[in-house]
């Protein structure tokens, strides 16, 4: 063993997952840590589709997408509001793809693949990216997709449809979330915000419901489906004896449910900050600015979910689609919250400033 390997910080990741593949892929930016993956999954999850907008700290996964969008748009019964940039695209990309690709990277960089976890291993740092739980109550962003074909010419696509909130609105805060990768292919998802879960069929009836009112057929051929379920609050950590990453570690944006955007982005975080003398610095990538104003967002959203279509459009129409990309990628500075502040309906917002969302802490 030479004496630069035996100088190496012993890092070792618990899971491997997004944050642990992803981090580890980044091993030989790291030469002073040596990473080690313990995997703690039995049973693969299934492919689905993340979305983001192209940022600088995703440029690696720009290159992965399967498809990007210069044009996405936000419906609702009275408004249609589309973007177009040519500088932020909205990208959308293969979990499993992603992960192989991470995979191959940490193995070429010598990062150590383990099956078993032994607390007393020998290592100078643990990071533990196993997901945390999730509270009873706390509002969830969940939804079934289908990636289905249809004839030719049914979508559109050069614009990803990002809300569309032509549907049914009983259950809570619910859009259409339409990705065309053809004019006869597209990943559909029927997608909620409530605290509580509906029945299968009703999300599959909404996806049903667009197909032939707004992609103009009863006609589809059925590929793959996908389902999840995000938490939108902030939780204690899977362990708190670790130091958490990814969703384990504050990630996913409390507000919207992105995580693939903000994994990255605290992982990137995480690398240039890197030091030989110092165990890894991982931070949660929201402020306590911006995880306070998600308090409020997310209370005006429990209680008044019909205000959703009105909420999103407002604020995709005061912003311009660079603002609007960089917004919701949680890089915005004084003049892009103002902008959106003063677009919000103001007295569900003023109501929501004295009853913040109890479940999410800054």
């Amino acid at each position: 063993m030479s004496n630069s390997q035996k100088s190496q910080k012993a890092v070792t990741i618990l899971g491997d997952g997004c944050a642990a593949l992803s981090l580890a892929a980044r091993a030989v930016e790291l030469p002073h840590h040596k990473l080690s993956i313990i995997s703690t999954k039995s049973v693969a999850a299934k492919d689905h589709i993340w979305g983001f907008w192209a940022m600088p700290w995703l440029a690696l996964a720009e290159a992965t997408a399967r498809k990007k969008w210069s044009k996405w748009a936000i419906v609702s019964k009275d408004h249609t509001i589309i973007h177009h940039s040519k500088k932020y695209p909205y990208c959308a990309i293969h979990r499993h793809k992603w992960l192989e690709r991470c995979r191959a990277s940490a193995i070429a960089a010598g990062v150590r693949f383990e099956q078993n976890f032994d607390i007393k291993v020998s290592s100078q740092q643990i990071l533990d990216s196993r997901p945390p739980s999730v509270p009873d109550g706390m509002m969830l962003q969940h939804f079934v997709g289908w990636e289905v074909t249809m004839p030719a010419g049914s979508f559109d696509n050069s614009t990803a449809i990002l809300m569309d909130f032509r549907c049914d609105q009983s259950r809570g805060m619910h859009f259409i979330y339409c990705l065309p990768f053809s004019d006869q292919r597209a990943l559909i998802e029927s997608t909620l915000f409530s605290p509580e879960l509906a029945p299968t069929s009703f999300y599959e009836d909404a996806i049903k419901t667009y197909l032939e009112t707004e992609c103009g057929s009863k006609t589809y051929d059925l590929i793959r489906q996908e389902t999840g379920v995000i938490p939108l609050g902030v939780m204690g950590r899977h362990d708190p004896a670790f130091v958490g990453i990814g969703a384990n570690g504050g990630a996913i944006r409390p507000s919207s449910g992105y995580a693939f955007s903000f994994i990255q982005k605290q992982i990137d975080h995480a690398v240039k900050l890197a030091s030989a003398q110092k165990s890894l610095r991982v931070k949660r990538p929201h402020s306590v600015f911006e995880l306070w104003m998600d308090r409020i967002f997310l209370a005006v959203l429990r209680k008044y979910p019909e205000l959703a279509p009105v909420i999103f459009t407002r604020m995709a129409a005061a912003l311009t689609a660079d603002e609007f990309a960089l917004f919701l990628s949680g890089v915005a500075g004084t003049k892009l919250w103002l902008k959106v502040i003063i677009a919000m309906p103001k007295r569900p917002f003023i109501w929501g400033l004295f009853h913040p969302e109890s479940q999410l802490s800054v």
